[in-house]
C-alpha cells in the first residue's frame, strides 16, 4: 500500500492571509497543497486562477496538487504548470480529449491525474490508469466545500485499488470531499492513500494536531 498523504484544500483557508495559512500547513507536516480551480461552467462556482498559485509558489515549497474543475483544461494546463503546479488533475467528464490532456500535462513536466464525479462509473477511468499518476474519486459533488462524505463511493475506490494492484501499476488514489477524522478511515480501508481535507484542517485551531489526527486515523 502506498504512503498516506494529507492534502489541505486551500478552498477552506482564510484568503485574507492565504500565504500564512499555507505556510502553517507546511510547518504542520501536511504533504501536498490541494488547489481547487473552478470555472463557473463545469461546476456552478468560481474560485481562483493561475495568478494565485504563482504568488503562493514564491513563498511555499509544498507539492502543488492542482484540481481543475473546468470544461476545457487543455487550454489552461500550461498556465498552471508555469505557475508552479506539480500535478494536474482534470475531470474525465470535461469536454477535451482525455489522452490529449494527459499528453499535454506530461509534455510540460507535470504529473497527470484524472478525477471522476460521484455519478461516473469507475470503469470509465480504467483504460487510462497506465498513463496517469493518480485517480481522484470525488466523495462529494464537485463545486462547493463543506459537503457531507459520500460513503457509497467506497466500493469504487476499492475496485480501482484492486485493479491497480493486480496490474502492478504505481497509481495513487485520492479522495476529496467530506474527509475528516471520522471518515478518513473508511477511505483508507477502501484503498485511498491521498486525502484532501478542507474544514477538517483549516477550520481547526491547532494545525499540527489536525494533520496528526488525520494521518493517525488513516493509518
Amino acid at each position: 500500500m502506498k504512503e498516506v498523504l494529507i492534502a489541505p484544500s486551500i478552498l477552506s483557508a482564510d484568503f485574507a492571509k492565504l500565504g500564512e495559512e499555507c505556510a502553517a500547513m507546511e510547518k504542520a507536516g501536511a504533504d501536498q497543497l490541494h488547489i481547487d480551480v473552478m470555472d463557473g461552467h463545469f461546476v456552478p462556482n468560481i474560485s481562483y486562477g493561475a495568478p494565485i498559485m504563482k504568488s503562493l509558489r514564491k513563498v511555499n515549497k509544498m507539492f502543488f496538487d492542482t484540481h481543475l474543475m473546468i470544461s476545457h483544461p487543455i487550454d489552461y494546463v500550461e498556465d498552471f504548470v508555469k505557475s508552479g503546479a506539480d500535478r494536474i488533475t482534470f475531470h474525465l467528464e470535461c469536454e477535451d480529449d482525455t489522452m490529449e490532456v494527459i499528453e499535454k500535462i506530461k509534455s510540460l513536466g507535470a504529473l497527470p491525474a484524472i478525477a471522476i464525479k460521484p455519478g461516473t462509473p469507475f470503469e470509465k477511468v480504467v483504460p487510462y490508469l497506465p498513463f496517469i499518476e493518480m485517480v481522484l474519486v470525488m466523495t462529494v459533488e464537485p463545486g462547493f466545500g463543506g459537503q457531507s462524505f459520500m460513503a457509497d463511493m467506497m466500493p469504487k475506490v476499492k475496485a480501482l485499488r484492486e485493479i491497480i494492484e493486480k496490474e502492478q501499476l504505481s497509481v495513487n488514489i485520492q479522495v476529496d470531499g467530506g474527509i475528516d477524522k471520522n471518515t478518513i478511515g473508511f477511505a483508507a480501508e477502501a484503498g485511498a492513500n491521498i486525502f484532501v481535507a478542507g474544514s477538517a484542517l483549516f477550520k481547526q485551531e491547532d494545525y499540527d494536531k489536525a494533520v496528526e489526527e488525520l494521518r493517525a486515523a488513516a493509518n
